[in-house]
């Protein structure tokens, strides 16, 4: 299995090179695709290890995975956040070890003008929540009104943050890696003679 790495911010193919000249870990759709070239349609595992970035870009990189004809897992390594959970959600599996964090919120921006122009950004900021959701909601199975609340948790950007734990009860990951069934919380079955 092939692999590609998606760490540190997600940034746009004309962005990149700014990322490099200084040095800065970071990842944009250029760097994915030329990894699901090299690796001709074998399976592909995406590591991932990202605070997140621009959106576009997640979509981008999400939208080429959706295309990919191998087998393609996201696993994450330390963390995913923001753009780089649209970007597993991309993947056909996403494992995890135990010690991840996984966070989800609101699209947010810079914008400058007057109140028409904070009025029109508040309106194409929804949108993008909603378009955002769309993604979480196919990786998911949730309904668009919990994951929008999910990703209203919080003040800012802080989210919606998850460990393994929660974010596989959420279905936002398919798997803990390692795990044998001592992560899962306890059932308790009950009867009417009980």
């Amino acid at each position: 299995m092939k692999e590609v790495t998606v760490n540190g911010t997600i940034v746009s193919n004309d962005d990149k090179w700014i990322y490099d000249w200084f040095e800065i870990e970071s990842c944009c759709p250029k760097d994915v695709i030329k990894a699901m070239d090299e690796a001709e349609g074998d399976d592909l595992t995406i590591l991932v290890n990202s605070g997140g970035g621009d959106l576009d870009a997640g979509n981008e990189i999400y939208s080429a995975l959706k295309r990919y004809q191998g087998k393609t897992v996201a696993e994450i390594t330390g963390y995913a956040a923001s753009a780089a959970t649209v970007i597993c959600c991309g993947a056909d599996t996403v494992r995890a070890n135990a010690g991840i964090q996984y966070m989800i919120h609101n699209v947010s921006t810079f914008q400058g003008g007057d109140h028409r122009d904070m009025e029109t950004m508040a309106s194409v900021l929804k949108a993008a929540d909603r378009s955002v959701a769309n993604v979480y909601q196919l990786k998911t199975g949730l309904d668009e009104k919990t994951i929008l609340g999910m990703m209203s948790t919080g003040t800012g950007n802080m989210g919606k943050w998850m460990d393994a734990k929660e974010a596989k009860e959420y279905g936002f990951i398919d798997e803990i890696i390692g795990d044998n069934g001592s992560l899962a919380r306890p059932i308790s079955i009950y009867n009417a003679y009980g």
